[in-house]
């Protein structure tokens, strides 16, 4: 299966199971990037957000326009810092951003649980990385990315430029069938 990508200088599709790295200089670019990638060719969409509450996630989607009724947003921030929170149908939680082995099932049991053509986002690996370690968030990403292979979803996973050296970014990018490079003034390069 197919999917059509809306990013700038990249495929106009690209096949099920790809994972796509968003290499990124600060935070602000990303939420574009990030919602053109919901906005096409997608029944439903998961939002594993490392770096926002479910909140915050619900917000950006709603400022650009994003059919939220197809999201399904996972939050692993709220019940750390002790925010209210409620679970309903499409909001779960996770106790930690460092609760890896959550994460990686709770995207397993969203894939199963929907059909048709499945996206997620990870925002951020970096986050991942800063609450349990490089070595385990790089091997959460690997699992998510054969989940995506699995089930024939795609998913973009952000990765910051301006927190890891050049061997981390390498060592990442070498798990990524495209990765795509946001750069300070917003341009963006490609390679598939």
């Amino acid at each position: 299966m197919d999917y059509e990508l809306a990013i700038e200088d990249a495929p106009a599709t690209i096949p099920g199971g790809t994972g796509i790295l968003l290499l990124h200089p600060s935070i602000g670019e990303t939420d574009r990037i990030d919602t053109d990638f919901f906005k096409v060719d997608t029944d439903r969409f998961l939002v594993i957000s490392t770096r926002t509450t479910a909140r915050e996630v619900e917000q950006k989607l709603e400022h650009y326009e994003v059919d939220e009724s197809s999201a399904t947003i996972l939050d692993t921030l709220s019940i750390e810092r002790g925010y209210s929170r409620r679970s309903s149908e499409n909001i779960h939680y996770v106790a930690a951003p460092d609760d890896l082995d959550a994460i990686v099932e709770k995207t397993r049991q969203f894939l199963e649980r929907h059909d048709g053509k499945l996206r997620l986002s990870v925002d951020s690996v970096t986050e991942m990385a800063y609450y349990a370690d490089e070595d385990r968030a790089f091997e959460a990403t690997k699992q998510i990315l054969e989940l995506l292979d699995e089930f024939d979803a795609v998913g973009l996973f952000h990765l910051s430029k301006e927190v890891h050296d050049q061997e981390t970014l390498d060592r990442f990018r070498e798990l990524f069938d495209g990765v795509v490079d946001l750069n300070e003034d917003g341009t963006v390069t490609t390679e598939f």
